[in-house]
Parts: structure tokens; C-alpha cells; sequence
């Protein structure tokens, strides 16, 4: 069987024989790009469009990971007055939903603008630095880390086949 090839500049490949966190974020990233990757080069309109019966579109997959990327750092680790941890079936739906104004772009911005708020905050603590969390109790740096790749590489799955729904577009990465 032939071997398939690694690519040796991949983050988490980089990262193999780093310490627990420089793998942790090395994954995170890694995961995060991939989204980002799936949505390069499409339009509003193609971004936009329902493909599958629930209302996830790759425009509403950004949108929510950029969602969740702040709830799950600055919100539990670094939280301004009146912050609060949404914990509702509707805050949930609604972190997918378009707003009026959405685009591509602007959702694309945000996501990487909360990423890089999210490695801003997580690295002022250490990994098993615990904080209150309203559904679960207490949770550590790393178990939000671990969280956050579990949810990002679920939704970059997600991507994956809406964007090859879309256009036919295929690739891991």
C-alpha cells in the first residue's frame, strides 16, 4: 500500500514532539484554518445557501465558531461587565442565524478576530487554571482547549461537505 504524503509544515505536524499546550494549539489552529480554507473564494450568495434541511449554511458555520470562540475565552476567562455564558437551546440556534449586512467577509473577519482574542486570553492562563461555568460547574484551560478542537474540527467537518456540496470542492485541508 503506498504511504500518503504529510504535509510537514501542518501545524500539529510541527508541533509532534511539543509540550501538551503548543500540541493543543497547534490542533486549535490547524482546525480553525481548515474552516477558513473551506470557505475561501465563494461568494455571499454560494456561503449563504441551505444545502441540507437544517438552516447550517457555511456563512451560519463561521458565524457560530466565531460565537463560540468568544464565549468559550474572553466570556469565561477574561469576562467585561455583563457578560454572560449563553446556555439556551435559542442562544444556540440564534449563533447560527445571518443577520441583515452579513457577508462573507465580515464573518470571516470576526472568526479571525475571535481566534486571535481567544489565543490572547488563553495564554495568560495556565493550562489547569479553572473557572466557573454555568452548565458544567468548573472547567480547566485545557479542557476548553480540547472543547474548543472537538467543536471546531466537528464544524470544519461540516464545511467539508457543504463547501463540496456547493461546488464540488473536496480536500482534508
Amino acid at each position: 500500500m503506498a504511504e500518503i504524503p504529510i504535509d510537514p509544515t501542518l501545524a500539529p505536524v510541527v508541533a509532534r514532539t511539543g509540550d501538551e499546550r503548543a500540541i493543543l494549539e497547534a490542533f486549535l489552529d490547524f482546525h480553525r484554518s481548515v474552516v477558513l480554507r473551506k470557505v475561501r473564494g465563494l461568494t455571499d450568495a454560494d456561503a449563504t445557501r441551505r444545502l441540507v434541511p437544517s438552516a447550517t449554511t457555511l456563512a451560519g458555520l463561521v458565524k457560530h465558531l466565531a460565537i463560540i470562540e468568544r464565549n468559550w475565552f474572553p466570556i469565561l476567562l477574561d469576562p467585561a461587565p455583563g457578560d454572560r455564558f449563553p446556555t439556551s437551546e435559542e442562544d444556540a440556534a440564534e449563533s447560527f442565524a445571518l443577520a441583515e449586512g452579513d457577508t462573507l467577509e465580515s464573518l470571516v473577519e470576526a472568526y479571525e478576530a475571535a481566534c486571535a482574542r481567544s489565543r490572547e486570553v488563553a495564554a495568560r492562563f495556565p493550562l489547569e487554571h479553572v473557572v466557573a461555568q454555568p452548565q458544567l460547574g468548573e472547567v480547566s484551560v485545557r479542557w476548553i482547549l480540547v472543547h474548543m478542537i472537538e467543536e471546531t474540527a466537528r464544524h470544519a467537518g461540516h464545511a467539508d461537505i457543504l463547501r463540496e456540496l456547493t461546488d464540488g470542492e473536496t480536500g482534508a485541508v
